[in-house]
């Protein structure tokens, strides 16, 4: 049986010379092929485990199924602030984790490799490994092509502890598929946006959790205001965090998981935590082994495949998109990239260079935390000058009445001007609600157009025109005050 793409071309599966071979079947590689495809492009996908990628089998998609199950817990738990009778949820831990992958199983046959045949593009499963500049090896296939585009993606890091290996342990990779029974206790290592996520998860499936984080906060890419937030929520939810602690040693101790800490700076003691449980969570770290990029003379370091900003690697017919590029891991960074590079490999004279200036990100801790642009702390690490305007959610009516009314934003611009340079907003909605500031920021929409613009009563959406005015009343000027109240006496005459 001849595949969509034979069909198109004549060609055999895996014979002759392909426009473009994608390597990951991740969310950069399944839209780089599938864009490819859908332009008329001959296409090759090779992929050596699961269809979908990190996003669709270890990362969003069952971290928000999740998270959507412990909203819905902890919303329980908080009757009485809706004006109903307190009661306590009643659950299954085995149930929420099978209903996660049932939502999973759901959304996964978009990615899969049926449906990729079916847009005419060749799957070849197996190990991808350059011969030359020209060729890669996919299993048993020898495919060429014109172009490349790695897409091979990232994996848990995990961090030089002794003892860790030795332990049993589980990363994101392996916590949703492994996990069927409720442990008494985790440790988390890691306080950025999965260890946060999802140790406030596990607190409200009634695990008791400690995330242990090395540096002085969590969040370390956030404000310290907003980073001292989500740290008074978790704590106020009953998860313990430790920080600013080096790892000295992970043991096995009568079933149950050892940490010893070493508080930075030194002048205490050790200290020694235990759970049931370990999930670490303390970064990702890129695929680039076993591509044999050598061969194909692309330079790469240890942290990415080095690219330029049309995403074409030392190699210019090898492109490298997603997380094994950089410099943001996020699903639709990539998909963007993968975007970009279809259209640098099919108009080279007409090459689109990446921007990431105005880029959104969003941690789906309870209230979210999203951003865009530059946050206090960066604008004065560069010495930007900028005026803030801020507000607090209980300012909106709908977030009173929703009981929504937690958090703040935060929305940095140029002085004298109303330009957006970045906003932090920390708030229920809050990836959503970041989407009206990254239109306004990309399209050159100042703040003095957001308050201009009529915003639905009552809405969580009123924060952005909140701010707007806010910037408006900074343009009443004592001389304009003064000519407005000669007016005011002028029509009373």
């Amino acid at each position: 049986m001849h595949s969509t793409s034979a069909i198109k071309s004549g060609m055999p599966k895996g014979e002759g010379k392909y426009n473009v071979v994608v390597i990951g079947a991740g969310s950069a590689g399944l839209v780089a092929a599938a864009a490819t495809a859908g332009l008329g492009g001959r296409v090759a996908l090779i992929e050596r485990n699961r269809m979908g990628g990190d996003c669709l089998n270890f990362g969003c998609v069952p971290s928000k199924a999740l998270i959507a199950s412990a909203r819905a817990i902890a919303a329980i738990r908080n009757a009485g602030a809706y004006g109903l009778r307190e009661t306590d949820a009643r659950f299954d831990f085995g149930e929420v984790f099978d209903r996660m992958r049932r939502r999973r199983a759901q959304i996964e046959p978009h990615d899969s490799q049926q449906r990729f045949e079916s847009l005419g593009v060749d799957v070849f499963r197996g190990e991808a490994r350059f011969l030359s500049p020209g060729e890669v090896r996919a299993g048993e296939a020898r495919l060429r092509a014109k172009n490349f585009v790695i897409a091979a993606g990232s994996r848990a890091s995990l961090p030089d502890v002794p003892g860790l290996p030795d332990v049993p342990y589980y990363t994101n990779e392996t916590i949703f598929d492994r996990l069927n029974e409720k442990p008494g206790s985790i440790l988390v290592i890691g306080g950025g946006p999965v260890g946060c996520e999802l140790a406030q998860v596990f607190q409200r499936l009634g695990v008791q959790t400690t995330i242990l984080e090395n540096g002085p906060r969590l969040l370390l890419k956030e404000d310290p205001d907003v980073s001292i937030f989500v740290q008074e929520r978790l704590k106020s939810e009953g998860v313990r965090i430790v920080t600013g602690a080096t790892l000295k040693s992970v043991s096995r101790d009568s079933g149950r998981i050892l940490v010893t800490m070493q508080p930075n700076g030194g002048g205490s003691a050790d200290a020694a935590l235990s759970g049931e449980a370990l999930l670490v969570a303390a970064g990702r770290t890129p695929n680039v082994e076993g591509l044999n990029l050598e061969a194909a003379g692309v330079r790469y370091n240890r942290s990415v495949i080095e690219v330029n900003q049309y995403l074409q690697t030392s190699r210019p017919h090898i492109f490298a998109v997603g997380d094994i590029a950089g410099p943001y891991r996020f699903t639709h960074v990539a998909d963007f990239q993968a975007r970009t590079a279809v259209r640098n490999i099919l108009l080279p004279f007409w090459k689109a260079r990446m921007d990431y200036s105005v880029v959104p990100w969003s941690t789906y801790v309870d209230p979210e935390v999203a951003r865009v642009g530059l946050n206090e702390t960066e604008a004065k690490r560069s010495g930007m000058e900028y005026v803030l305007f801020s507000a607090a959610m209980d300012e909106l009516d709908r977030a009173v009445v929703s009981e929504e009314a937690g958090g703040f934003i935060k929305v940095l611009a140029a002085k004298g001007s109303d330009r957006i340079l970045g906003v932090t907003l920390v708030a229920a909605h809050a990836g959503d609600l970041i989407h009206e500031f990254v239109l306004a920021m990309k399209h050159g929409i100042g703040l003095g157009k957001i308050s201009a613009t009529i915003h639905a009563y009552p809405t969580m959406a009123e924060i952005a025109r909140k701010i707007g005015d806010r910037y408006q009343r900074t343009r009443l000027t004592p001389a304009a005050q003064k000519l407005f109240a000669w007016l005011y006496r002028l029509g009373r005459r």
